[in-house]
């Protein structure tokens, strides 16, 4: 029977750890992973855990539970999808964690994937591969800028030829219409040479105002003779 000298204090707050693993993907790649975790003892179940565990529980329980599930987890993921799925590859360790702990009489709190390493050859192969699709990326963009240079040459050539085709048609349609108008641009100038010639005489135009020129001359001549 425990004595009070035999009285164990035990931290109930939630606590933070950081546990660490170096295992393999699915696609044979080597990785280091780094997760922190929230967790705190379950009050009814800590004569049990200091029993089986003593007073460093955590120390004796999480990381070995975290190198089962890591290891696990991991292999059903190839290098590259770890870090492309990173939200739900963190979800589902927490999940698993979560029901491993609490058959220890521990409750996590929440999990956090802090890094993941891959090894050189890796990282290596990588860069090479985003070097590669950069190149990719650059030559689609230089055809695709040939092609509207292209596109744009056609387009306004075609609009050039629409164009003298149709400036051809008007002057087609509209040729006898621009000789009567040069006629009468001829017409209206001589007509004002005329108008300012000293010389000419115009002859009004109507039934009742028509004149005899030659009857005009004889009234003439008999109107000089009587003044004699």
């Amino acid at each position: 029977m425990l004595g009070i000298d035999d009285i164990k204090l035990f931290d109930m707050r939630i606590r933070p750890r950081v546990l660490q693993t170096m295992t393999g993907t699915k696609d044979l790649q080597m990785v280091n992973i780094r997760l922190r975790v929230l967790f705190r003892p379950e009050a009814s179940r800590l004569p049990q855990l200091y029993r089986t565990f003593g007073l460093d529980y955590d120390e004796r329980i999480l990381p070995s539970i975290s190198n089962e599930i890591l290891k696990a987890v991991v292999a059903e993921y190839k290098a590259e999808e770890l870090v492309h799925k990173r939200d739900s590859v963190s979800a589902r360790i927490f999940q698993l964690m979560t029901e491993k702990v609490s058959s220890f009489g521990l409750t996590l709190e929440d999990l956090s994937l802090v890094d993941i390493q891959f090894g050189k050859e890796f990282m290596a192969a990588v860069e090479q591969k985003q070097v590669a699709q950069q190149e990719a990326e650059k030559m689609r963009f230089v055809v695709m800028e040939n092609e509207q240079k292209k596109l744009a040459a056609i387009v306004r050539a075609e609009g050039e030829a629409e164009s003298a085709k149709l400036i051809s048609k008007a002057i087609a349609e509209s040729g006898k219409g621009l000789v009567e108008l040069r006629r009468i641009d001829a017409a209206v100038e001589i007509a004002n040479d005329l108008a300012t010639s000293a010389n000419v005489h115009f002859v009004p135009n109507g039934g009742n105002m028509l004149f005899n020129l030659q009857q005009q001359q004889q009234q003439q001549e008999a109107q000089r003779l009587n003044r004699q």
